[in-house]
């Protein structure tokens, strides 16, 4: 989305496509990278092998600055766009900075949420490669999700000796597409030789398990005995059986042995970024690898990262997850917010947020105000960013500036999309996270393991959504009894909610009280290490809108990308 963007001005492709790139391999040296680390794939982008760099003598590794975000809105607010620009800001100050961002899933690229590649000039680049099939990483974990649920159907077609049970099978196919066709098929009809029928669907492929692992793995090791702790169904008897059961964990870390390597790219300013898995906030744990954060860390005095979408969601998770499993605790956090987004959250209609209306402005900000203080539980003062918008008022800019310092919070106005790429739109900003980074910090957890899953669950929704309480439907309390009886009632909690709402209902905006989270659904993920705690209507594979982004792309005679944002 364009923040500064004036009619007639060029589009986010259109500036990306007209910046000059420099070699990869002048990036990766600057950034410290041996030529035999690096594994070329064009010009411009590479692969990292973390197995062959060496750590930085007398140096620690560097300070994580987290960039989360308000709820976010249909309209877009550019997190994205504000974490690239506030890593060229840093980098413009003399900071050794690198950023980790997650990779685009093609579904939302070709339906309506857009790419992950910040956008105006602050980009990472080849944003067209990026946002399509980029270094194939993506199509590999699609491969090994897929192939194993081939392999789970022909064991059960060869005699099924592990007893699976076909109508218990929590794993599903997957795509990285919107299809929405796909939620609910039928498997193996057509005779004896076709396979055993069974009920089946399909999720988006940033929803598999094996994205998860994929993110949350340290290395090859680790990923392949992760892959081999998946649960995909229950036999018969109704113990859980796993991919080790199969003994098909080797295969498929063979499938994902390059995918697992970070990918290089850079900003229009040159700034180094590592743009690597890509979990979905609202379905699954939302932060890009672990394996990236550390290598960037190893690389950096300071690390650049976001999660998915709000606080509630994407941080949350980033904190009592991903810092649960690497040493990425973040020392400052950043939290996004728009002039028009609160405005939509004080009950302005979309077609109507570029009007001045002080009333709505107020009453909006009380979301910006719960998820600051949300943010101030696991220890960290947040720093605002306010993301400027072409459309916002001196006033209103203003106005939010002075509510933030009755709040205690710094802040600063970020216009890093007309102003970014080495320009000074996102100095102040860079100036303010600086000083919180080198400020003392005392991150902790949100809850301890020990405590039940109905307790995590409860404690997620009263503290960080401000709910009244939460409401297990009678599956949910069947799992919760599966998951005791299991073993993994120790494992973290990923909420699984729209991002629209602190509530489970997408279309209550605001900071609303009084409401109640209902769990539908519980599903373990005993590779990744969380528990999914399906939530309101949330679906693992989206659908297309009526018009979707794709009806506006094409290819010129060169075979350069037309319409991409």
């Amino acid at each position: 989305m364009s923040e500064s963007k004036a009619p007639g001005s060029m589009s986010d492709l259109e500036i990306a496509l007209k910046a000059t790139l420099r070699p990869i391999e002048e990036i990766a040296a600057e950034a410290g990278i041996p030529p035999e680390a690096l594994e070329l794939y064009g010009r411009f982008k590479a692969k990292i092998d973390p197995a062959k760099l060496t750590p930085r003598p007398g140096k620690a590794p560097g300070k994580v600055v987290l960039v989360s975000a308000m709820s976010p809105t249909p309209a877009g607010e550019g997190k994205s766009t504000t974490t690239v620009g506030l890593a060229d800001s840093l980098a413009r100050a003399g900071h050794k900075v690198m950023i980790a961002l997650r990779e685009p899933s093609l579904g939302p690229v070709l339906g309506m949420k857009g790419g992950a590649t910040g956008g105006g000039y602050s980009q990472v680049l080849p944003m067209d490669e990026i946002n399509l099939h980029f270094t194939g990483d993506f199509h590999a974990i699609t491969a090994a999700n897929n192939a194993l649920m081939a392999l789970v159907d022909n064991h059960i077609f060869q005699g099924n000796e592990l007893g699976i049970d076909p109508r218990r099978m929590t794993f599903k196919r997957v795509m990285d597409m919107n299809d929405r066709s796909l939620r609910e098929v039928v498997i193996g009809l057509g005779g004896p030789v076709q396979g055993v029928p069974r009920q089946d669907g399909f999720d988006i492929t940033v929803a598999s398990e094996i994205m998860a692992v994929f993110c949350l793995a340290r290395n090859l090791a680790d990923l392949r005995e992760r892959l081999g702790r998946i649960t995909f169904g229950y036999r018969y008897d109704r113990s859980p059986v796993t991919v080790a059961d199969l003994g098909i964990q080797g295969a498929l870390a063979l499938l994902l042995k390059d995918a697992i390597k970070p990918n290089l790219v850079q900003t229009i300013a040159g700034t180094p970024a590592l743009v690597h898995g890509g979990p979905f906030a609202n379905i699954a744990h939302g932060c890009n690898s672990l394996i990236a954060t550390e290598t960037a860390r190893q690389l950096a005095d300071i690390v650049v990262t976001e999660a998915g979408f709000g606080a509630d969601l994407g941080a949350e998770k980033f904190m009592d997850i991903k810092a649960r499993i690497g040493d990425v605790a973040p020392s400052a956090v950043v939290v996004v917010a728009t002039i028009r987004a609160l405005k939509m959250h004080g009950g302005v209609p979309r077609e109507q947020l570029t009007e001045p209306n002080a009333e709505a402005l107020a009453a909006g900000v009380e979301n910006l105000r719960r998820h600051l203080h949300n943010v101030e539980k696991f220890g960290i003062t947040p720093v605002v960013a306010i993301n400027r918008f072409g459309s916002d008022s001196a006033a209103e800019l203003d106005w939010l500036l002075d509510w933030c310092a009755r709040e205690g919070v710094q802040a600063a106005v970020a216009d890093v999309w007309g102003r970014g790429g080495g320009g000074d739109g996102g100095d102040e900003l860079a100036a303010k996270v600086a000083a919180a980074v080198a400020s003392p910090s005392s991150f902790r957890h949100l809850y301890p393991l020990e405590l039940s899953v109905e307790g995590k669950i409860r404690t997620i929704a009263q503290e960080i959504y401000g709910a009244d309480g939460v409401e297990f439907s009678v599956p949910a309390q069947r799992r919760l009894a599966d998951i005791r009886r299991n073993g993994w009632a120790g494992l973290p909690v990923c909420m699984a909610k729209t991002q629209y709402s602190f509530t489970d209902d997408a279309t209550v905006l605001g900071a609303p009280k009084g409401f109640t989270i209902h769990v539908r659904d519980l599903i373990p993920k005993t590779g990744a290490g969380f528990i999914v705690a399906l939530t309101g209507a949330v679906m693992t594979m989206p659908g297309l809108p009526k018009e979707p982004a794709a009806m506006r792309m094409d290819v010129d005679a060169d075979g350069n990308a037309v319409g991409l944002f």
